[in-house]
């Protein structure tokens, strides 16, 4: 046996008790004829006391960090207690010990923080992995993982695999593609999300399934991103837009409280993509605070009489004048302004100019266009964006696309200066009414705003037969978003084959297209298919969310890099001439 109990087990009522322990060195003190090793693995520490005796084989044998060992001894009360270990009571008094095996000296400290950079942590992951806060990572998304799978089967859900290697189809973002050994010159693809196969197992009759799955997509990375990923693929038949709601909300107050002890008791709040859009500047908000965006000014039409007779180029030759009150921050300083000023004008933001108004606490009105406006004017101004004495006023003018774009990173950017995007705090809503199409001024064509099996509302589905009102359908689709980030989406989908020949026409495929990309799917339509909807989560984003952090690669036990590549394996890597010719491949460059 190589251990009785484990490192993070032992509590002072064990003590007298003789144990064995195996784990890795974490560190060693010497301190005269004794010395102190703490041992540690998956479940924790326990500080190991070598006596005088045992002291000097330890300079015959050395063991140093990370040392594989066990350990024979006897629990006893620690003189020194370490309050921050759950073990802190006890040390074990070792009498016998026993190199398992050695080790190199690790490229970085494994401890909670590292001396490591992130490209040395990636190249030795399985180092990495041992640090605890990776750890507790790891363990907090086997918890996510459980209660979701708990949860879905209690509400009567079949977890059902689907293919890895499937045909490629438009849905978005680039296929990775695996080419067929047997099928010269062919190719399979590796799925973006298991989108038709769910669908047609609604078609089979399963009328509730889930996934938790891996999903593919070549596509640039950034820290909420991953070629490969994993969702919470979910889809169920004879409901409607409510039934998903109520069913995928109950989910996630599930998670937050099993995993977390958050009880969320109220519904979450909805809003129209129109409404996010209008106000927050984006389709998944922070509604963690305030500081809603206020229109002065959308495409040339005037909201705020403020404006009036005023003539300020800027503001008059814009197509869009919005503004956010910031809360108690009229004491700004001019450095601290400008600053700000500077950051809305960095490429990604791409502003060329920030105008303030300061409602001071005496009453009066401070702005960098006094030139321009009266202080009535500005008081009138300040009542249109509610602000309240003590507030700073910022405004953006420009094209609305850009300008809406900046504000709303702009309202974020003051909601983390001011504290107000607290991580443990937890603000879900859902996002409905999208459009179904969004139009591509590169290729003048339209797409499908979610993906092209995406019902539009019952009501407008006659309008699938205008172009010209394309603009004006709402997509039958939701998305469920927590602290400004997007967790979920789904939709309705269509079920019958006319509409959704009908929307592949929209997106500008033939019929012959249609049939050899989704022949199988428009078949299966014909033989009885359900309504049906379902939703698919962001897997690691939602791990990383409850574990208080942004970038999900630490929430993964093996991530690839921002260029897509796992530096610990070094893949992706050439293949040799033998393997390409079977392939029926050239590689050229």
């Amino acid at each position: 046996m190589y251990r009785t109990h484990t490192c993070g087990e032992l509590r002072m009522q064990h003590t007298g008790e003789t144990v064995t322990l195996a784990g890795w060195v974490q560190t060693l003190r010497k301190f005269g004829s004794i010395t102190f090793i703490d041992l540690r693995d998956r479940y924790g520490i326990t500080q190991l006391l070598f006596n005088e005796s045992l002291n000097s084989k330890l300079d015959e044998t050395p063991i140093g960090r990370e040392y594989v060992i066990q350990v024979k001894g006897k629990v006893l009360e620690r003189s020194n207690k370490n309050p921050k270990l759950p073990t802190g009571d006890i040390e074990i008094e070792v009498t016998e010990f026993a190199i398992m095996n050695i080790a190199v000296t690790p490229p970085f400290t494994i401890e909670e923080d590292t001396d490591g950079g992130e490209d040395l942590r990636m190249k030795y992951r399985y180092l990495d992995l041992r640090r605890p806060v990776l750890r507790r990572n790891l363990e907090l998304r086997y918890k996510v993982n459980r209660s979701v799978r708990n949860y879905l089967d209690g509400q009567g859900f079949w977890d059902i695999e689907t293919p890895y290697l499937i045909k490629s189809t438009p849905e978005g973002a680039r296929d990775f593609v695996v080419p067929s050994r047997m099928n010269g010159g062919q190719f399979y693809a590796l799925p973006q999300s298991p989108q038709t196969f769910k669908q047609l197992l609604m078609v089979s009759g399963y009328d509730r399934y889930y996934q938790i799955v891996k999903c593919f997509r070549d596509e640039d990375l950034r820290a909420d991103r991953q070629p490969e990923f994993t969702q919470i693929d979910c889809e169920m038949s004879f409901v409607e837009q409510e039934d998903i709601l109520q069913t995928f909300e109950g989910l996630f107050k599930h998670v937050f409280n099993d995993v977390k002890g958050v009880k969320i008791e109220e519904a979450f709040p909805r809003i129209t993509w129109d409404d996010a859009m209008w106000n927050y500047g984006n389709d998944k908000p922070d509604i963690r605070f305030e500081m809603k965006i206020h229109n002065a000014k959308a495409k040339h039409t005037v909201y705020n009489t403020a404006l009036d007779g005023v003539e300020f180029k800027v503001f008059n030759e814009a197509e869009t004048i919005l503004a956010i009150a910031v809360p108690n921050a009229s004491e700004y300083t001019r450095k601290q302004l400008d600053e700000l000023t500077e950051w809305i004008k960095r490429p990604q933001i791409g502003m060329t100019g920030l105008v303030y108004i300061k409602c001071n606490t005496d009453g009066s009105y401070k702005s960098s266009v006094d030139k321009f406006f009266t202080e009535e004017k500005l008081k009138e101004f300040a009542a249109h964006c509610n602000a309240a004495t003590g507030d700073l006023i910022l405004i953006l003018a420009g094209a609305e696309t850009r300008t809406r774009k900046a504000m709303s990173e702009l309202r974020l950017e003051m909601g983390q200066r001011l504290g107000l995007r607290n991580p443990d705090v937890y603000k879900p809503l859902w996002v409905i009414d999208f459009p179904l199409f969004e139009y591509d001024e590169e290729s003048n064509t339209w797409a499908a705003r979610h993906h092209p099996f995406t019902s539009p509302k019952p009501e407008q589905i006659e309008l699938m037969a205008m172009p010209e009102r394309f603009g004006e359908i709402k997509a039958n689709a939701y998305d469920i978003v927590l602290n400004g980030t997007e967790i979920g989406g789904g939709s309705i989908r269509i079920f019958q084959r006319d509409l959704q020949e009908k929307m592949f026409a929209a997106l500008g495929l033939s019929p012959d297209e249609a049939q050899e990309k989704f022949g199988f799917l428009l078949g299966a339509f014909e033989y009885g298919a359900p309504p049906h909807g379902g939703i698919a989560f962001g897997f690691d984003r939602l791990c990383a969310l409850l574990g208080g952090q942004e970038t999900i690669r630490d929430f993964i036990a093996f991530p690839k890099n921002n260029s897509g590549r796992d530096v610990m394996i070094d893949a992706p890597s050439a293949i040799d001439d033998k393997q390409l010719n079977e392939l029926n491949l050239k590689v050229t460059l």
